[in-house]
């Protein structure tokens, strides 16, 4: 049964990019193998035209331009080309008409491995998608199967809103995760590059990367990013890190900041006292902190609040 399509045409997914096609993709390529016409059994139901399979010659078809994932591992596509080369492509490569050729929707790492094995044509189905539709199932695609790393990913969503003006709700429809997912993996656009690539590399997990993106200063993110990398912090460990750090702030701000009147008391005390006196108070109450620095100063001071009797 064809994936239900919503109003707006976002959210099919990859029900909808491959339907039942995967076997046809197995039929044809075996008899391919064996120099044979494929079997001519006939479905039980037609497949519409757009989710016909068609062997399409591999130098004819381009990477998709709205692709989010932007690095590929060298050894996991060397896996896929000793899998295809073995067994061929099993599940078929999903494009779109382009100005010359095609453009891939779904499946760029099997069309390199593939490329890899040196296949001069591979198993197709081809799509009539809008460039919205096109770049939502190819982060849907990635998202499903897990290959983008979390600053793809999150740069693959912005590119969403930025380009096609969708809101984060349509998003999280589109892409079948929750809001606030969204919310939080937007966030890691606002970390330091230095620490996005620590992201994108896999030194820091999705969670170190949140719990850093909550702390607004940026220097301090540095040095809880490279702490956690260099002493193996968890999470945990970093969020807790950041709040004692903005206590100690607070509590210093608390400490610093008095109002006019409080800082001419301190100056009159100075003045009669002739050392630096420090006025601290929390609401009603508060202590005055009146220094020396050795005996002899102590024992004029002693002498001197004496003498105020």
């Amino acid at each position: 049964m064809a994936a239900k399509k919503n109003a707006t045409g976002l959210g099919r997914g990859l029900d909808a990019l491959f339907g039942d096609v995967e076997v046809t993709a197995v039929r044809e390529q075996a008899a391919r193998k064996k120099g044979k016409r494929a079997p001519d059994t006939a479905p039980a139901e037609p497949a519409a035209p757009e989710n016909e399979l068609r062997y399409i010659d591999i130098n004819d078809i381009k990477p998709n331009a709205a692709q989010p994932r932007k690095n590929f591992d060298e050894d996991k596509l060397e896996e896929l080309a000793e899998s295809i080369d073995r067994h061929g492509l099993i599940q078929p490569v999903v494009l779109r008409s382009a100005d010359q050729g095609y453009e891939i929707v779904a499946g760029e790492r099997r069309w390199r491995a593939a490329r890899m094995v040196g296949l001069k044509e591979i198993p197709c189905i081809v799509k009539e998608l809008t460039d919205e539709e096109n770049m939502l199932l190819s982060i849907i695609e990635n998202m499903q199967r897990e290959d983008l790393n979390p600053i793809e990913e999150a740069e693959g969503l912005k590119q969403m809103i930025d380009t096609y003006g969708l809101t984060q709700e349509q998003i999280s429809r589109g892409v079948g995760k929750s809001r606030p997912y969204i919310t939080n993996s937007l966030r890691l656009l606002k970390l330091p590059e230095k620490i996005r690539y620590m992201t994108a590399d896999g030194s820091l997990s999705v969670g170190h990367a949140r719990a850093l993106a909550a702390i607004k200063d940026v220097a301090l993110q540095q040095k809880l990013a490279d702490r956690a990398v260099k002493e193996g912090l968890s999470v945990r460990q970093i969020e807790r890190l950041a709040q004692e750090t903005r206590d100690r702030e607070t509590r210093k701000k608390r400490r610093t900041t008095k109002s006019a009147d409080e800082k001419r008391v301190e100056a009159e005390l100075r003045e009669a006292l002739g050392t630096k006196v420090t006025l601290q108070r929390k609401g009603a109450k508060g202590r005055i902190e009146i220094e020396f620095y050795n005996g002899d100063e102590m024992e004029r001071l002693i002498d001197l609040l004496r003498s105020l009797r």
